[in-house]
C-alpha cells in the first residue's frame, strides 16, 4: 500500500470515441482539509491521422490475436507521443504518475465486456512513471457498466455545478441525488454526427453545426429515433460503438439510401439528441449544468438544448471545455494511488465502490 499524497503533477492520456484525437494533459492536485483542488498545467491534443482514424475505428472487427498486437502497437503510440511531451515541455523527474484512459474497442458490459486498449508497459518502458490504466475493468467485474467514471472528478473537483454533461462521441450527465452521484450516457452525440460529416464531405466535423442549421426536420426519422429501447431504460446504462453501429446507424442508414439530403439527416440528429438531454434535464429539475467536450464548440446544438431547458447552461473556458475528461483521468490516477474509491456504484450499477486501475511501475533502479 502506498503512503498517501495530498500534492500530485500528473499526466492525463484520453482518447474518445469521436476519434479527434488524443488528449494529453499535465495537471497538479492538492489536497487541504479533505478536499481536492486542481491546476491545469499544460494541455495538448495529438490529432489523429487518417491511418490512425481508420484502424481505431475498425479495431472491433479484429480477431483476438490481431487485437493484441493492436494494444501494444497504440501502446507504443500512446508512450512516443507522452515522452516527446514530457521531454518539449522539460517535465522530466516532474511526473509523479501517468494515467491513462487508452481507447475503448469494445464496451458491452451485460456480457462482462469492456477493452481498452494501449499497452501501460510500453507507456513505463518510454518515460520511465507510474502508469495506471484500465479503469474501468474492475467495475464491470462487480456487476457494473463499467461507465462514466468522470463524475467521481465531477463531484470532487467540479462540485460548484448542480450538473456536469460533457458531449463528447456520446453525451453523459451526473449529477447529486439524495447525497449520491448519479450519472448515465443520455445519447449519442458527436459520433453520428461525425461519421456522417466524414462519410459525405470528407470533413471531420460539422464546425459550429452550420451545416445541421440549413438542414430541415425529418419528423420521421426524429420519430424512429426516439423509440430506440435504450431510452426507455432506467439509469444506470452506457452506450457503445456496438449500439450505435446495430441500432442508431442502421435507421440513419435507411434514410440516407431513400435520398433524404445529408443537411437534414444532420439537424434530425441534433433535433433528437437535444431532446433527450432536454428531457433529462428537465424531469429532474437540474438548474445549473456545465457543458463540456467537443460538442460544446457546437453552437446550433447548444442553441437548440437551450430551447428545450430553463436550465443555465454553462460553458467554461475553452480549455477546459476540451481537456476536461483528460484532466479527471489523471485525477483518478492519483484516487488510485491514494487508495481511495474512483468509482461509484451509485453511477455503474455495481455490487460496491470500488478502486479502478492498474498499476505499472517502472523498474528498480
Amino acid at each position: 500500500m502506498n503512503k498517501r499524497k495530498d500534492c500530485f503533477y500528473v499526466i492525463g492520456l484520453m482518447s474518445g470515441t469521436s476519434l479527434d484525437g488524443l488528449d494529453i494533459s499535465y495537471v497538479k492536485f492538492t489536497q487541504e482539509h479533505g478536499k481536492w483542488r486542481f491546476e491545469s498545467l499544460l494541455n495538448e491534443t495529438v490529432d489523429y491521422s487518417e491511418e490512425w482514424q481508420l484502424n481505431l475505428a475498425e479495431a472491433i472487427l479484429l480477431k483476438e490475436s490481431e487485437l493484441d498486437k493492436f494494444h501494444t502497437e497504440y501502446g507504443r503510440f500512446l508512450a512516443q507521443e507522452c515522452k516527446r511531451f514530457i521531454e518539449e515541455n522539460q517535465l522530466i523527474g516532474k511526473v509523479d504518475l501517468i494515467a491513462s484512459h487508452g481507447h475503448t474497442v469494445f464496451h458491452d458490459p451485460s456480457k462482462g465486456i469492456t477493452v481498452q486498449i494501449g499497452a501501460a508497459d510500453k507507456i513505463v518502458e518510454a518515460c520511465n512513471v507510474l502508469v495506471i490504466n484500465d479503469f474501468r475493468i474492475r467495475d464491470v467485474q462487480l456487476g457494473g457498466q463499467g461507465a462514466p467514471l468522470v463524475p467521481v472528478g465531477d463531484r470532487l473537483l467540479f462540485g460548484d455545478y448542480q450538473a456536469c454533461l460533457n458531449l463528447g462521441g456520446i453525451a453523459n450527465i451526473s449529477y447529486e441525488s439524495n447525497g449520491a452521484r448519479i450519472a448515465f450516457d443520455i445519447a449519442p452525440a458527436n459520433l453520428p454526427l461525425n461519421k456522417l460529416m466524414r462519410e459525405k464531405f470528407n470533413i471531420e466535423y460539422d464546425a459550429s453545426g452550420n451545416r445541421a442549421k440549413t438542414g430541415v426536420e425529418i419528423p420521421a426519422l426524429i420519430e424512429a429515433l426516439d423509440g430506440l429501447d435504450f431510452y426507455k431504460k432506467a439509469p444506470p446504462k452506457s452506450l457503445g460503438i456496438e449500439w450505435l453501429n446495430h441500432y442508431f446507424n442502421r435507421i440513419v442508414d435507411r434514410f440516407i439510401s431513400n435520398d433524404f439530403p445529408i443537411a437534414d439527416i444532420l439537424r434530425s440528429i441534433v433535433v433528437h439528441e437535444t431532446d433527450q438531454i432536454g428531457k433529462i434535464i428537465n424531469q429532474n429539475k437540474l438548474e445549473t449544468i456545465l457543458v463540456t467536450g467537443g460538442g460544446a464548440f457546437n453552437e446550433f446544438f447548444i442553441a437548440q438544448l437551450k430551447e428545450k431547458t430553463q436550465a443555465d447552461i454553462i460553458l467554461p473556458s475553452a480549455e477546459i471545455i476540451s481537456f476536461k475528461e483528460a484532466i479527471i483521468f489523471a485525477f483518478l490516477g492519483v484516487l488510485n494511488f491514494n487508495d481511495q474509491v474512483n468509482t461509484y456504484k451509485s453511477v455503474t450499477g455495481a455490487s460496491a465502490d470500488s478502486i479502478g486501475g492498474y498499476r505499472t511501475y517502472p523498474p528498480m533502479v
